[in-house]
């Protein structure tokens, strides 16, 4: 048994031995997942304990309280960061509240000091999340053993199909049936967002690990294959929304920030930091000119698009602020809150100018021409009449809360009987995994099914 325990500690120090020659261990793919994962909850922008921070290799490098290097040569004992994430002191040792690393990340980070702390990115100032390549993501599970919450869904611009919200992946329904067309897959964990680009090409998912990551895929909707990934944060992307006659993007995450994105470029033009909690929603005008922003912070604010100067901000609400969107005219806005009450205000000043009561906590509102619809957590979705600014229908079908809906612009099918004609219909996901195909028009339910796997 000695002999066993000798022979395997002596391979294993050669593997160390080895991996300590090893100039070629890379920053990005494997020392920064490691910061990332058990470093930057606590040494951040935002919360730096003892005044370090990881979230850069420009940070990582400058001292913190102690004023000992953080990254030092071998010979002058590797730094601060290594003695800490090695010494037995469990009042000194990092991660601090937290189990150790593991000792083969400990040796990947001693190897990597030894070999000289080299960055292979392009920029040292460039933040964690952005310099770790793209990850391929887990496969899905083949078969759902629970429903999954549409928080998300969204009807191709043919209007023959919906995609919903999954697990690692998103699904793509045909709405003549319901059955399954496709599995896209690679994509985070948990998906809040989904919208489709103007030519209907490219389907932005916006998805993440709650308190981990966040992420916007852009996906080749045809192929189904991974166009690139823009927009990542330190926590989930909670909506997305394509800037109207631009390869713009709008990206709200529950890190607080706007980061607007260019599709082609990949590049994030601008980044807008006026909340102070998450940002629920994004929408854009009619014209691309104006962007509304809903928080969690209790506000609502209105950017210039070219600028990112703010020009609004309304806080009618006094309650977490779930979704926003302009109305026809450009010159009011409608947003809902935790409040329960739908609440309609000017663009220009912020004053309110109607306010509707919804029985029940409602979540990102559709605009179709005069009327709002909204997913409610009562198990309906409203349909508001901005002209008269109150309740017109009661679609009544869900048995669990209206998380999502989409509009469907769907042309039946010709038939002996009747000549094709366009009808309107909308579809709306719940928290039980429950899709259901509306005919607006009419009121009616069309067809319903589970959207899982």
């Amino acid at each position: 048994m000695k002999i066993l325990l000798l022979t395997l500690c002596s391979l294993g120090m050669v593997a160390f031995d080895r991996c300590l020659g090893d100039e070629n261990i890379s920053f990005r793919s494997q020392i920064a997942p490691i910061l990332r994962d058990s470093c930057l909850a606590c040494h951040n922008a935002k919360k730096a304990e003892g005044s370090y921070r990881v979230d850069s290799y420009a940070e990582l490098i400058k001292p913190g309280d102690s004023d000992e290097p953080p990254v030092a040569t071998i010979e002058e004992g590797g730094g601060e960061f290594l003695r800490r994430i090695t010494c037995d002191d469990e009042f000194e040792r990092m991660p601090a509240d937290s189990d150790p690393l593991s000792p083969e990340q400990t040796e990947l980070i001693r190897a990597w000091v030894m070999a000289g702390s080299h960055f292979d990115g392009d920029d040292p100032r460039r933040g964690l999340l952005h310099v770790i390549p793209p990850v391929k993501h887990q496969d899905p599970p083949a078969r759902y053993q629970m429903a999954i919450p549409l928080v998300a869904v969204a009807a191709t611009p043919d209007g023959q199909q919906v995609v919903a919200s999954g697990y690692h992946e998103v699904t793509v329904w045909d709405l003549r049936d319901g059955r399954l067309a496709r599995r896209i897959q690679n994509i985070g964990q948990r998906v809040y967002a989904l919208a489709f680009s103007e030519d209907g090409d490219t389907l932005a998912v916006g998805c993440g690990q709650p308190g981990r990551y966040g992420e916007v895929r852009l996906i080749d909707f045809h192929s189904g294959t991974l166009q690139a990934v823009v927009a990542r944060a330190e926590d989930v992307v909670l909506d997305v929304a394509f800037r109207p006659g631009s390869a713009e993007i709008a990206v709200a995450s529950a890190d607080n920030l706007i980061r607007i994105v260019d599709t082609v470029s990949l590049e994030e033009v601008r980044t807008l930091s006026s909340h102070a909690d998450w940002v629920s929603c994004v929408c854009w005008d009619h014209d691309g000119s104006r962007l509304a922003s809903a928080s969690r912070d209790q506000s609502v604010k209105v950017f210039d698009a070219d600028s990112g100067s703010l020009m609004t901000s309304y806080q009618g609400h006094r309650a977490a602020v779930r979704g926003v969107t302009f109305l026809a005219d450009g010159q009011h806005l409608v947003s809902i809150g935790a409040d329960k009450k739908l609440h309609r205000w000017k663009c220009e000043d912020a004053t309110k100018v109607a306010e509707v009561a919804l029985g029940a906590e409602g979540y990102k509102p559709l605009r179709s021409e005069a009327d709002i619809f909204v997913p409610m957590a009562n198990n309906r979705l409203l349909r508001i009449d901005m002209d008269t600014n109150k309740i017109a229908d009661q679609y009544q079908g869900h048995t669990d809360w209206v998380l999502s809906a989409a509009l469907v612009e769907s042309v039946s099918p010709k038939s002996a009987a009747s000549p094709s004609s366009a009808t309107r219909q909308l579809a709306s996901g719940a928290f039980n995994g429950e899709l259901i195909l509306w005919n607006l028009d009419e009121g009616t339910l069309l067809r319903s099914w589970l959207a899982i796997p």
